[in-house]
């Protein structure tokens, strides 16, 4: 079953965990972005840590092997469920990556998160493809760097709604799907290019589903996100 992942895109630890303390009572995943990587990380993670609330470290690695293995060690701990990788950064940047995160988890008694790699940003459209040198569109691109992702031990990747079928087709249903660029019927894309409702994205065998501003941007976003998780469960 799909499921929510909030995305705590604000610019405050403060505001974060009050969206953490309104959500609670729905055990939704919450993310962990660049945002509140770069501005407030210790606190909203260990804030997650104690209220056991399982969190998706949006971290976008993409480095040399060895960088991004050590940084992957560091962000493994209790509650953390996932932490992302991008696909371009290779094989054995990958590789690091899942090794480490096993690793660690093991020092630290707990179940390694998954390790998830981004294809391409679902703010790229298919006419950004040949500016990045990518020949193909967004699906043949997703496919080429899922199966490295694969390869690589990864348990699933990052990719639109809109690739997430064709993802399941090839490499199977046990390889997951984290789904961003989801927005509730009505509300505006804002900076998303490839873009799908939640009952859509959940058609599409998308096993998470990432809402950030439609909740988060909410006078209630308990409501909002319920709303969310009510669409979530409509086949479209």
């Amino acid at each position: 079953m799909a499921q929510l992942i909030v995305a705590l895109d604000v610019p405050s630890a403060g505001k974060a965990e009050e969206l953490v303390d309104a959500l609670y009572e729905l055990d939704v995943i919450v993310k962990v972005g660049l945002e509140a990587l770069c501005g407030y990380p210790e606190r909203i993670l260990s804030y997650c840590e104690a209220r056991d609330v399982r969190t998706f470290v949006d971290a976008k690695l993409h480095d040399i092997p060895r960088t991004v293995g050590a940084a992957v060690a560091q962000l493994v701990r209790p509650g953390v469920h996932i932490i992302n990788v991008h696909a371009l950064g290779g094989l054995e940047m990958m590789q690091a990556a899942v090794e480490s995160a096993a690793g660690r988890a093991g020092e630290l008694g707990i179940e390694p998160p998954r390790i998830l790699a981004v294809t391409l940003l679902t703010s790229i459209a298919p006419e950004d493809l040949n500016e990045l040198g990518l020949q193909g569109g967004p699906g043949e691109n997703a496919i080429r760097l899922a199966a490295l992702a694969r390869d690589a031990g990864c348990a699933g990747v990052v990719c639109s709604a809109q690739e997430a079928g064709d993802l399941k087709r090839f490499f199977g249903d046990d390889f997951l799907t984290l789904t961003p660029g989801i927005r509730p019927i009505g509300s505006a894309h804002g900076d998303q290019k490839r873009v799908t409702t939640p009952a859509q994205a959940v058609a599409a065998g998308a096993d998470y589903l990432v809402v950030g501003r439609p909740i988060v941007e909410a006078a209630d976003p308990l409501a909002a996100a319920k709303a969310i998780l009510e669409e979530m469960s409509v086949r479209a």
